[in-house]
């Protein structure tokens, strides 16, 4: 495995640990994955996703599907990934607030972005 293959390996696992109802940025992915591998930010992390169901769905465990009333055979949370003022991906808004609505995220008073203050998550130590 390269170095890209590596980071992006790293990504996923962690993406695929955030439980329904809670998110993460891409920021934050990117300090936790840099903790072990020492490189990486918001940019990569980005770029690992938008990659996750083509590029490097060969990175995911076979069989793998994300646990929680949205999953429809994804086998990655893509949904649960925001960035730092809490909104999901643009060209995927809408499906994004759905499946985050579905398992119960706490969202802005607009319903437009993820209220971080309540939903976001730390992984635990391991």
């Amino acid at each position: 495995m390269d170095d890209v293959e590596e980071y992006a390996a790293a990504v996923l696992a962690l993406v695929r640990r955030i439980p329904p109802g809670r998110a993460m940025t891409y920021g934050l992915i990117a300090e936790i994955v840099a903790e072990d591998l020492g490189r990486g930010g918001p940019r990569q992390v980005g770029q690992v996703m938008s990659g996750s169901g083509d590029r490097y769905a060969h990175l995911v465990p076979a069989g793998a599907a994300v646990v929680g009333p949205a999953q429809d055979d994804h086998p990655v949370p893509w949904w649960r990934v925001v960035n730092a003022a809490g909104a999901p991906p643009a060209r995927h808004l809408t499906a994004a607030l759905d499946a985050l609505r579905a398992e119960g995220c706490p969202l802005s008073r607009d319903g437009h972005r993820v209220d971080l203050r309540r939903a976001v998550w730390f992984p635990g130590p391991g």
